[in-house]
C-alpha cells in the first residue's frame, strides 16, 4: 500500500514467507524503502519488488512478524476480523460457552495468525500481552475489537506487556487496566476452582496451556501418594485431590507461589484436603525424598530461553529426571514437561532417556504429551509446538 515503507528481501531469501512461515529474519533483508521505526507496520518484497507479506518491523533477530499474506490495511475492522476468527475457532472446540470452564487462551500469537500477540481470557477478563512492540502500538484497535466480540460479557482488559516486551521496550511501560477492573479473580476450570492473579502473578496469571494434562493426571491419581513439583498456583494438586488421592505434596521454591496454592487448596476443598505444602528447590526436595511417591508431576520453568542456554538446559532436564526416575516407588507414573521453546521434543526426549539409562531402571513411555487445542501450531510454524511432556511408567 502506498506509503508503507518497503522490506526489500536478498536474492534467495524469499522461500520462507513463500511457505508461509511468520518471520523475516534480519539476515534476509537487503534494504528498507521509507523510514522505519521498531512497530511500524512494513510491507516485504522480493529482491524483484515482487509483493510477499505484511507484518510489524522490529530491531533483532526476527525482523518482520508476519500477519497477513496479502496486501491489506491493519485498521481496527482488520484486527477485528483477526480476533473474531480467533473467537470462533474457540467456540467450535467447545471453549466458549463451557459451563465448567471459563478461562482459555483467545489469541496464541502464530497459530492465530497474529505473532505477537497473546490473549488470554480469565471468566470476562481478558489479559493482554504484547511480545512486539507492533502489537503495543496497535492494543487501542485490540481493545476495541475486544468490547465489539464479548459485549457486556466482557468487563475488564488489563494489559501485562511490560515484561514480555524485554528491557528495550518494556521500561517505559506500566502494565494495568485499559478497561474495567476485576477484583474477583477466580476462574472454573474442568469445574475446578482457581484463584489467578495477572497483577502480579507469572505470566498472564496462570498456566493455561496444561489445563488437559492436569485432567490427565486426575485420571490416574486416585489412591496415590502425588507428588507436585514447581506447583506454582496448585493446579495440578487441585486436581489430583478431586480425583482422590490420598494425599498430595505440592514443592515450590517461591512463597508467593505457594500462598497461591493453598488459597486454591482451601478454595476447592476447605480445611479437609490431605495436602502439605512446601517450599523447597525441587532438586533437593526430590534427592530428600526418594521411594515416597506413586505419581510425580515435573513441571519446571523454561531451563533456556535462547539457544546459546540450551546445552545447559538440556543436562538440568536430564539431571532432574533421573532424581525423579530414581526416587519414585516401583510401578510409579511420571508426568514431566518442558516449555523451553529452544529445546524441541527430540531433544527434551533425549534427555529423559539420558536419565532413565542412568538410573537403569525399566522406563515405559505411556503417551507424549503436548499444549491443548486453544494453543494452536500452525503448519507452517513448527516452533509454535513449545509445551513437551512425557507420561511415564516406572518399575
Amino acid at each position: 500500500m502506498s506509503g508503507i515503507p518497503k522490506v526489500i528481501l536478498a536474492g534467495g531469501k524469499d522461500q520462507s514467507p513463500r511457505r508461509f512461515h511468520p518471520w523475516i529474519f534480519s539476515g534476509a533483508i537487503s534494504k528498507i524503502k521509507g523510514d522505519v521505526q521498531d512497530g511500524d507496520v512494513v510491507e516485504v518484497y522480493t529482491n524483484k519488488e515482487e509483493y510477499l507479506c505484511t507484518g510489524h518491523y522490529q530491531k533483532g533477530s526476527i525482523a518482520v512478524r508476519i500477519f497477513s499474506f496479502q496486501q491489506v490495511n491493519p485498521d481496527e475492522q482488520f484486527w477485528k476480523e483477526k480476533i473474531e476468527k480467533a473467537y470462533n475457532y474457540r467456540e467450535a472446540i467447545g471453549l466458549i460457552g463451557n459451563n465448567n470452564t471459563n478461562v482459555y487462551r483467545l489469541v496464541f500469537g502464530e497459530g492465530d495468525g497474529m505473532p505477537g500477540l497473546i490473549i488470554d481470557y480469565y471468566n470476562g477478563t481478558a489479559v493482554i500481552q504484547a511480545h512486539s512492540i507492533g502489537m503495543h502500538r496497535d492494543k487501542d484497535k485490540i481493545v476495541s475489537a475486544l468490547k465489539e466480540i464479548y459485549g457486556s460479557e466482557l468487563k475488564a482488559i488489563y494489559d501485562k506487556s511490560k515484561e514480555s516486551l524485554g528491557d528495550r521496550h518494556g521500561y517505559i511501560m506500566t502494565n494495568g487496566y485499559l478497561f474495567g477492573e476485576d477484583k474477583t479473580k477466580e476462574v472454573l476450570e474442568n469445574g475446578n476452582k482457581i484463584k489467578v492473579d495477572w497483577e502480579e502473578g507469572q505470566k498472564t496469571g496462570f498456566f493455561i496451556d496444561q489445563r488437559e494434562n492436569r485432567k490427565l493426571v486426575g485420571q490416574y491419581a486416585a489412591g496415590k501418594k502425588v507428588l507436585d513439583c514447581f506447583c506454582y498456583a496448585g493446579g495440578f494438586s487441585v486436581y489430583a485431590l478431586k480425583a482422590g488421592a490420598a494425599e498430595v505434596h505440592s514443592v515450590d521454591s517461591s512463597k508467593t507461589a505457594m500462598k497461591l496454592t493453598d488459597d486454591n487448596i482451601q478454595l476447592n476443598f476447605g480445611g479437609e484436603a490431605k495436602q502439605t505444602s512446601h517450599v523447597a528447590d525441587a532438586f533437593d526436595f526430590l534427592k530428600d525424598n526418594q521411594n515416597q511417591f506413586d505419581l510425580m508431576v515435573i513441571d519446571p520453568p523454561a531451563f533456556a530461553k535462547h539457544k546459546d542456554a540450551r546445552h545447559q538446559a538440556v543436562m538440568g532436564y536430564k539431571r532432574l529426571n533421573a532424581l525423579a526416575i530414581a526416587g519414585i516407588r516401583p510401578g510409579g507414573i511420571i508426568f514431566t514437561f518442558s516449555c523451553s521453546q529452544v529445546v524441541d521434543k527430540y531433544l527434551f526426549h533425549g534427555a529423559i532417556t539420558a536419565a532413565a539409562i542412568e538410573t537403569g531402571r525399566t522406563v515405559r513411555i505411556l503417551q507424549y504429551l503436548s499444549q491443548p487445542t486453544d494453543h494452536p501450531i500452525s503448519i507452517y510454524h513448527p516452533e509454535g509446538e513449545y509445551l513437551k511432556g512425557m507420561m511415564l511408567h516406572v518399575e
